[in-house]
């Protein structure tokens, strides 16, 4: 395709950039830029996209596990999303795209409207759910906006498995694709012995998560522990291999022998579909992390019995789900881009 696709991919974690990152590999790169920031930027970028490093998300504040002052927090997303589309304005004013790809960053879809150039918006969540009370009231009118912007966009992609309605598609899980063996990464990782792999994604809310796994790893057996810390958590434990940020974080779960990891869709979907077994503890109180965790059996409480859940996950089979998700999801974008 020769037309111009603007990527605007949410940098609240690194799950957007990841499956966002699937499907773009599939256009031209040199017709395809990014709009995003903090870990996000960075990662994509490594993966050789034009990146605009410019959004800077407010930080959830998540104190032993659990996810506290949501309407502040709430506060500083809409601030947030008001800086966001003054950035996607000039960004499209200078960059002219024929069509504006959204993962769940609705400001560029606002302005995309106003602008009245196609819109396809990737997410796995259609309203929110952070607070209750009085600030359940202010969420419900956001979620209002969100949803007239969902029907005004040209197609709506779904990363699940479902049944089409009106301009909403599902695709599957959308995961990026490896052409190594399990074998050959295994080497490449210097993974010899099994190997259980932590994963917290590209902030530090995860840290209860490495804190619990550094405390039970003497416990584990003949194991190796690798964390995937991001790069804003260190950790220097003589028994743990630290692999900081990677770009790859697909193909370690797939060389892994077992995941733990905090509950974002992307890493369960790349769990799944790589066929790695996994548990998965949701931030409390994050209700989307814990709607992820409670489909695959899994609670906030499950922190506190880790270690005899992983003992019992280290044996259980491999099963790998296939799924095109990435294709479909390319398939849905150049109808839109064929059809305006």
């Amino acid at each position: 395709m020769s037309r111009k696709v603007a990527f605007f991919c949410s940098p609240i974690g690194l799950g957007h950039a990841t499956r966002d990152i699937a499907v773009a590999s599939l256009f031209e790169k040199t017709n395809t830029k990014f709009v995003t920031g903090a870990a996000a930027a960075k990662l994509i970028s490594e993966c050789g996209f034009d990146v605009d490093d410019s959004y800077r998300p407010p930080k959830f504040e998540v104190k032993e596990g659990r996810l506290e002052k949501s309407l502040k927090w709430l506060w500083q997303y809409y601030q947030y999303y008001k800086d966001c589309k003054v950035i996607a304005r000039n960004f499209i004013k200078t960059e002219k795209p024929d069509i504006i790809i959204s993962d769940e960053d609705f400001a560029s879809i606002s302005i995309a409207h106003e602008e009245k150039i196609p819109t396809v918006l990737i997410t796995d969540i259609l309203q929110t759910r952070f607070t209750s009370g009085f600030g359940s009231i202010i969420e419900k009118k956001m979620n209002k906006s969100m949803q007239d912007m969902i029907k005004k966009c040209n197609f709506v992609i779904l990363p699940e498995f479902g049944n089409d309605k009106d301009n909403i598609r599902y695709v599957g899980p959308i995961v990026r694709e490896t052409k190594s063996t399990r074998e050959d990464l295994r080497e490449k990782l210097s993974f010899v012995k099994k190997t259980i792999t932590v994963s917290v994604g590209g902030t530090d809310a995860g840290r209860f998560l490495i804190d619990k796994m550094i405390q039970i790893s003497k416990n584990l057996g003949n194991v190796d522990v690798v964390i995937v810390s991001g790069p804003l958590l260190q950790t220097r434990e003589s028994n743990i291999r630290n692999l900081g940020f990677v770009n790859n974080l697909h193909e370690i779960i797939y060389a892994s022998d077992l995941i733990v990891s905090l509950a974002g869709k992307s890493t369960i979907d790349e769990a799944k579909v790589y066929g790695t077994p996994g548990i998965f503890i949701p931030i409390k109180n994050h209700f989307e992390q814990e709607d992820n965790a409670r489909t695959e059996g899994y609670t906030h409480q499950d922190l506190f019995r880790l270690e005899e859940i992983i003992l019992k996950k280290l044996n259980e089979p491999r099963h790998r789900t296939g799924t095109s998700g990435a294709q479909k999801a390319w398939q849905v974008i150049k109808q839109t881009m064929t059809n305006t």
